[in-house]
């Protein structure tokens, strides 16, 4: 569909910005700052506060995963959200936070072990869940809870 438009987060100033399918090719620049967008739907590291930011604008589901850089199951876990963040690129935006160096969000949702995701929808959380999974059990949590 041509007139689809996809969210992508500005690498620049982390503002949100909708773009048509059908002008991918032609290298968008932010609304805000002018600064290219990064189409690939790659994760994006964030801080709290950026991710306060990023949950509130976004018009897409944002998957957040609260990792360490010393937890195996977090660095497993990696690449497959990477795959998942590309493969649905525009229509799901995927944010990581280094619970070692950022620990308000974690703490708020209750998060007591990782890796540990959770599912924001219109500015709230409409999903969490803990431990490491297949990319195909992530895709289907994905699925159950409207991503």
């Amino acid at each position: 569909m041509t007139d689809e438009r996809l969210v992508f987060r500005c690498g620049g100033c982390g503002g949100v910005n909708r773009v048509e399918a059908a002008r991918l090719d032609h290298g968008p620049t932010c609304g805000r700052c002018k600064a290219p967008l990064d189409v690939s739907g790659a994760p994006v590291d964030l801080d709290d506060a950026g991710l306060t930011r990023l949950v509130a604008a976004s018009p897409a589901p944002v998957l957040v995963d609260f990792w360490a850089p010393w937890c195996g199951p977090c660095r497993m876990m990696a690449p497959v959200l990477d795959r998942v963040a590309r493969a649905r690129a525009g229509r799901l935006l995927v944010a990581k936070v280094n619970t070692d160096v950022h620990q308000a969000t974690a703490g708020a949702l209750g998060v007591s072990g990782i890796p540990a995701f959770a599912l924001y929808r219109g500015g709230r959380v409409v999903a969490q869940r803990s431990g490491a999974m297949s990319l195909p059990d992530l895709e289907a949590w994905l699925r159950s809870a409207g991503a």
